[in-house]
């Protein structure tokens, strides 16, 4: 932070190899964000599945669009709170890097064929992006460190501080796989066990603000659901609520959640007719929806922990409950219309299939249709489990486009 002394101490600035001083006139955290931004792997981001696949709609969201609108709520967010703003920008921007062709589809895909290389898991698949895939920086040793970040930027990066099998809820996410743990603990020295710097706090609620906001808004235009009084399922929403985001949320918080949010100016009265001012109101409803939930976040957060500035252990972001409810809310009406709908369950089990085949057809191919970067990877694998993991690496790098390109290619 410019003017003041800022405080990030050199611990927080480190980097994994470290480099000459750069120009005067930008911080470290600054030349961070511009590494993710000039990076291959955010690129590709824009012909990768948000919800509806690249191309479907020229309206809906892509993988880069969701990642930017993150990182605008994220960066304004905590700055509010004292944080380095280009330190949760990077952490947004970087957030979904390690998606794979087909969204969350392909990431079960994926998991289910990566089971003997320690699985896959989006979110550790992007720290293996920023500190070995991504090419920038190498060690004396000749080992790839990506994009050679600092520890605070990679370390916002990390949505799920803990190894595969260790997540204290006892789901299924993780953040590193066993091979990338040696950078893992590097970016976690000092840090307390499993728990998150705010900065990721910050990006992760940035991150669902958006997806809950903006995948609302992405239905209704695309025709799937309508947000006027009494045309939703509710019982189809609130079941969807408790089998993917929140176990415990009752139907009264549910429908209490609901109540309050209908009750905004902003909501829409009548149907959604796809003129200007139908998009209007749709707009000025995710404007309202952004503002208020990460104000909420703010004031909770500083009643809590002080003014700060509030960075890295200091302080948790807090998320009043109702705040949590009504984003549940929104998630899981987008979810029950457009993720669950029938007439996507050819198109997803299509999907999966073709990365299920992708896969096999690399594997028993060996280096033959690999890209250069990913061959040499091969060469180097100790094992067939290292083996299956280069194969991972290079169907996860594929975009939704260039998967079904590579398909026609290798399997007609």
């Amino acid at each position: 932070m410019r003017g003041v002394e800022s405080p990030y101490g050199i611990e927080a600035r480190a980097r994994i190899v470290a480099e000459p001083p750069k120009r005067a006139g930008r911080t470290a955290f600054e030349r961070d964000r511009a590494r993710v931004v000039h990076s291959a792997a955010l690129r590709r981001l824009s012909a990768k599945t948000q919800v509806m696949g690249p191309g479907t709609d020229d309206f809906v969201r892509n993988r880069l669009t969701h990642s930017l609108e993150v990182a605008q709520v994220a960066r304004e967010l905590g700055q509010s709170l004292g944080c380095d703003p280009d330190v949760v920008d990077s952490a947004a921007l970087s957030h979904d890097l390690g998606h794979p062709p087909f969204g969350h589809n392909g990431e079960v895909a994926l998991d289910a064929l990566a089971q003997e290389c320690g699985g896959f898991e989006g979110n550790a698949q992007t720290l293996r992006i920023l500190t070995r895939l991504e090419s920038k920086t190498f060690a004396d040793d000749g080992r790839s460190v990506g994009l050679n970040l600092t520890r605070a930027t990679l370390a916002a990066c990390v949505k799920y501080p803990w190894r595969r099998g260790d997540d204290p809820r006892g789901g299924p996410k993780f953040g590193a796989y066993d091979d990338d743990l040696r950078v893992f603990e590097w970016v976690r020295h000092g840090a307390p066990d499993r728990r998150r710097p705010i900065e990721a706090q910050v990006m992760d609620l940035a991150d669902d603000i958006a997806y809950s906001v903006h995948d609302v808004e992405d239905g209704v235009v695309g025709g799937w659901f309508s947000l006027v009084p009494g045309s939703l399922d509710l019982a189809a929403v609130h079941d969807v609520a408790r089998a993917w985001y929140d176990s415990a949320v009752t139907d009264d918080r549910l429908d209490a959640a609901l109540a309050r949010l209908q009750a905004m100016p902003e909501w829409p009265r009548a149907p959604f007719d796809g003129g200007r001012r139908s998009h209007a109101v749709l707009k000025s409803l995710t404007s309202a929806l952004i503002g208020r939930f990460a104000t909420a976040a703010q004031h909770a957060t500083v009643a809590t922990w002080g003014a700060g500035p509030l960075t890295r252990h200091r302080a948790d972001l807090e998320v009043p409950q109702g705040t949590l409810d009504e984003i549940v809310l929104l998630k899981s009406v987008a979810a029950r219309y457009v993720m669950l709908s029938e007439d996507r369950a050819v198109e997803l089990a299509e999907q999966r299939s073709l990365v299920e085949s992708l896969v096999a057809c690399l594997v028993e191919t060996g280096d033959e249709h690999l890209e250069p970067e990913f061959a040499t990877d091969l060469a180097a694998a100790a094992d067939d489990a290292a083996a299956r993991r280069v194969v991972i690496d290079q169907v996860a790098s594929l975009t939704d486009v260039s998967a079904v390109v590579w398909a026609r290619r290798l399997l007609g």
